[in-house]
């Protein structure tokens, strides 16, 4: 029997973003100082909207809404897989950091869009 969905936390969606945007905290933490204001915030940025457009989503009323928000999270997921590939290329990154960040990020895209055809066939 499935369990039944209460909140944005129990979304698998959901806890890999989250997990992702600690990753990326964790692995910027390195770059080069110069960096902070540049790479480091934009890719920040991007890993926090992951989630939040997810949760924030989730909690609205209307499915064209919560796909709207899903969309914005795979359009971050998108804009962040160009940053990494950008920071490794800089040599910021590491390639083993590159290539788990990556499919991780590759694993959330399909489970956004998973998700959005489950909500489109539902609407």
């Amino acid at each position: 029997m499935a369990t039944k969905i209460k909140s944005f936390r129990d979304l698998e969606v959901w806890r890999l973003g989250k997990e992702i945007a600690l990753e990326v905290y964790q692995s910027s933490k390195s770059f080069p100082k110069e960096e902070m204001y540049g790479l480091v915030s934009q890719m920040r940025r991007a890993a926090v909207s992951i989630p939040s457009n997810i949760a924030e989503g989730f909690i609205r009323i209307h499915n064209k809404e919560y796909r709207q928000f899903l969309y914005m999270a795979l359009g971050s997921c998108a804009e962040l897989e160009t940053q990494v590939e950008l920071s490794c290329d800089l040599g910021f990154l590491p390639s083993r950091g590159k290539g788990n960040l990556l499919e991780k990020l590759d694993h959330e895209s399909r489970m956004l869009k998973s998700l959005i055809k489950k909500i489109n066939v539902s609407t």
